[in-house]
């Protein structure tokens, strides 16, 4: 009993985050995951995988790339990206075609449809973000996704 007295004593009281307090990753992590909560929601109607946009994103910026290649350039687990583009494809969201120069490889393209979905999404995830563009001035905004890559790339080159 004194172990529950004790957790109710401090019920409401906000959690000390102790070491990881003092790690940007733990941070990061913490904001990614709110983020990442409010575009799950978001986009439950249209009942797409997470990473969906983010790979529509990216077929739509690299029109006929490889799931190789933007698996690289998005970061992505590749068997991830597998069942994702097959869950486009089956949707009509995306196409697969076979490159001229090397028949073993795909390259990706979205559909009409796929890129007028795409747009609605990402209207719906930039909205996800508007706390932070209410809470912080235009410059404080721009100054945190510089700040965001510069951070990515050091990390990118570090050995």
């Amino acid at each position: 009993m004194p172990e529950t007295a004790a957790r109710d004593d401090v019920k409401g009281q906000e959690l000390q985050l102790g070491l990881h307090g003092q790690r940007l990753g733990f941070r990061v992590r913490r904001l990614h995951h709110l983020l990442s909560q409010r575009v799950v929601e978001a986009f439950a109607p249209y009942g797409l995988r997470p990473g969906s946009l983010t790979m529509m994103v990216l077929i739509s910026a690299n029109p006929g790339y490889s799931q190789v290649e933007l698996s690289r350039i998005g970061n992505l687990d590749k068997s991830a990206i597998v069942t994702i583009v097959d869950d486009l494809e089956t949707r009509g969201l995306a196409i697969r075609g076979r490159s001229s120069s090397d028949r073993r490889r795909n390259s990706l393209f979205l559909t009409a449809q796929g890129e007028k979905l795409m747009k609605e999404m990402h209207q719906l995830a930039m909205a996800t973000e508007q706390p932070l563009r209410d809470g912080l001035s235009p410059e404080e905004f721009d100054q945190l996704f510089e700040l965001l890559e510069k951070a990515r790339a050091l990390v990118a080159t570090a050995s």
